[in-house]
């Protein structure tokens, strides 16, 4: 199983305990480079029919990195 992180955003409940329910840290990350790839997709002069699984997969390959360079 891939790492992803843990809970991005973790909540403690009333007893201190972590939930772990939501986005993980994987999917914040594979979010945060996804608004830089379209962004410099939609600029770009090479423009073309979207391929939304390329730029997904880039986003997830671009979290994954960030993930193994903050061990």
């Amino acid at each position: 199983m891939k790492d992803n992180g843990g809970s991005a955003f973790p909540s403690h409940g009333s007893m201190g305990e972590v939930s772990n329910e939501g986005m993980t840290l994987r999917d914040y990350f594979a979010a945060k480079v996804l608004c830089g790839l379209m962004t410099e997709y939609w600029n770009s002069d090479s423009y073309r029919e979207p391929t939304f699984d390329l730029i997904s997969k880039s986003a997830y390959a671009l979290a994954d990195a960030m993930m193994r360079a903050r061990i």
